[in-house]
């Protein structure tokens, strides 16, 4: 080649360099304008939702929001739902090729939340046929369980909130409809008059150290009246609700699937997910017998199961006992590289306080993650009552056995729920992603952990030769577990049966007594769940989901996997739906798409 002719074959490459360079420029700034825009659009999103539901907002840790409650109002409602409509309208005109990966994913969870809410509102009618929605208006824990303002402030904020619940009690009779379902009439009459309790004698004891006497005036006025007004709705629902209430709770296949598609992207018919589901009851129910034949092969697996429940501590040791514990749990985390912990502050056991008591029996109390000053973390246990008879608190410490109460730590704090907390705080997660969650993500991972666990030898003993003693140890441990995984399970099967397949409420009770074997009362209690809650089988759905992404997870990276590596990539995106998750943590892209 000549050397003029060298030259123009150079300076032709270098402009054809150039013009891919500019052009690459040019899609840059449009998936920068693109990212702008949507970044726009979220953030107004956000603004309108805490608006509405700004308990919401102080429990994030927003504080500007406090003092407020939700406007439940029909011409409020009406406005709501248009503004939900608007959104998805224009969240739907968003090409996700054109926005940046990070930003399609967190589009996808915004969507998602959207799509919950109206389905509540459109397709669940729950502010025309849920009572329990305006009885839980009440719900203003989140004002003394953290201490982010001083007293005085708090008090204020409570005046005003209590000042309206009067109003929302008089929504409640003129949105709902004539005739509703009978569970959610019975549940709402509980939630009344124990919410009316709890403002009468916890919310009174919580405020009692006050010093503005003006400003006691004004709480315990508007604390009495709120009260009352909590009584005169339960009354209203027993007179003007129950006696015509009707069963029609179910949302009928069609509605369901829709409902498991928008809001957590698993487009699966849910008689697959029965069927998968039943596999695993069997699973499960088989691990549990198999268990208790390595304790006592001369028992039946429930009194086996019976007899590990009597090993538990005493009222007085519980707490030491649960912390003792809770900190040999974290660091087995630690030592066994199961999950990074990106902090040092410790989850700290306490007594569950007077005004959760009659909802928990152990649960974690994280600050919000925008929460500036109430920092602390609290595992809350609840311990019987000295005035019990003794039997009573016999049955209640059961529950707190050894091997159950060190699942529930694992499920409820390491590396479960607290965890989880630590790792969105520190992960670069968006505002979006902070505030918005899948449910199957959130509680399919404190569930997995518990498997985890066990499965990384939590329980076992670390001798090449264990003793009859460790064997059974173990054992116990396993038959625990499976316990948890069979509630679970069951609640997976009872969701879709009730909803899909017209299980009736007794029909319920009875695979609960049957599958997982719960006592009339809990078994009940579990079924009555299930009608207004059909997202209940999350739980097993997103552990599940997990297990099926860590196995092609595993079979993507080879020898680099590792369980830790693992882990710290599934809890470094926020909360989305573990179906998005795929897509981040997968390269192959027809695995996006196999959830289960």
């Amino acid at each position: 080649m000549k050397p003029v002719s060298r030259v123009k074959a150079v300076s032709f490459i270098l402009l054809l360099a150039v013009l891919w360079l500019f052009a690459q420029g040019i899609r840059g700034f449009g998936a920068e304008t693109e990212d702008g825009e949507y970044e726009a659009v979220a953030e107004e999103y956000i603004k309108g939702y805490l608006g509405a539901h700004p308990l919401e907002g102080t429990a994030l840790g927003l504080h500007e929001y406090d003092g407020k409650i939700t406007d439940y109002s029909r011409l409020a409602l009406d406005a709501e739902l248009s503004r939900l409509r608007r959104f998805d309208d224009r969240l739907n005109k968003f090409d996700r090729t054109k926005l940046s990966p990070r930003q399609s994913v967190d589009l996808r969870i915004l969507q998602a939340a959207v799509k919950k809410d109206l389905f509540e509102m459109q397709e669940m009618s729950v502010f025309e046929r849920n009572p329990m929605v305006y009885a839980r208006a009440a719900d203003v824990n989140v004002y003394i369980k953290r201490n982010f303002a001083p007293l005085e402030d708090r008090v204020r904020s409570l005046v005003a909130i209590e000042s309206q619940i009067p109003n929302i009690l008089i929504a409640a009779r003129t949105n709902l409809n004539d005739v509703i379902p009978k569970p959610y009439v019975e549940l709402a009459i509980q939630i009344a008059k124990g919410s009316a309790d709890f403002l009468k004698k916890d919310l009174v004891a919580a405020v009692g150290t006050l010093k503005d006497e003006q400003l006691r005036v004004a709480f315990h006025e508007a604390n009495r009246k709120a009260a009352n007004a909590l009584n005169d709705y339960a009354a209203w629902l027993e007179r003007e609700k129950l006696p015509k209430a009707s069963m029609d709770f179910a949302l009928g296949e069609e509605k369901f699937r829709r409902f498991l598609a928008q809001t957590e992207l698993v487009d699966l018919p849910p008689q697959k997910i029965l069927e998968i589901g039943l596999e695993q009851l069997k699973a499960e129910q088989t691990a549990f017998a198999e268990a208790a034949k390595k304790i006592d092969p001369n028992k039946s697996p429930i009194e086996v199961f019976k007899q590990i429940q009597s090993e538990h501590p005493t009222p007085q040791n519980l707490i030491p006992d649960v912390a003792k514990d809770l900190d040999k749990i974290r660091k087995y985390v630690l030592t066994r590289r199961l999950v990074s912990i990106p902090s040092d502050v410790r989850a700290k056991v306490k007594e569950t306080p007077q005004y959760l008591r009659a909802t928990s029996f152990a649960s974690m109390d994280t600050p919000g993650p925008f929460e500036k000053r109430a920092n602390e973390a609290y595992y809350y246990v609840t311990l019987t009552k000295n005035d019990w008879p003794e039997k009573q608190k016999e049955e209640w410490l059961t529950a707190f056995n050894y091997y159950t109460s060190d699942v529930v730590s694992i499920h409820e704090a390491y590396p479960g729920h607290y965890v989880q907390f630590l790792c969105l705080n520190a992960s670069p997660a968006s505002k979006v992603e902070k505030i918005f969650g899948s449910y199957a993500f959130v509680e399919g991972w404190a569930h997995y952990c518990e498997k985890m666990m066990l499965d990384e030898g939590y329980g076992s003993s670390t001798n090449s030769t264990p003793s009859e003693d460790d064997v059974k140890r173990a054992a116990k441990y396993r038959m625990a577990q499976a316990d948890e995984a069979l509630l679970r399970l069951c609640r997976l099967y009872v969701s879709i049966k009730m909803h899909t397949q017209k299980m009736s409420l007794d029909e319920a009770t009875k695979f609960f007594r049957d599958n997982c074997y719960y006592e009339e009362k809990p078994a009940r209690q579990e079924a009555m769940r299930g009608t207004f809650d059909p997202g209940y089988l999350n739980y097993t759905l997103g552990k599940l989901q997990i297990l099926k992404l860590r196995d092609d997870y595993k079979a993507q990276q080879g020898d680099d996997f590792s369980l830790q590596k693992f882990h710290n990539e599934l809890l470094n995106h926020g909360m989305p739906p573990v179906r998005l998750l795929r897509e981040i943590m997968l390269k192959d892209q027809s695995e996006w798409d196999q959830v289960l």
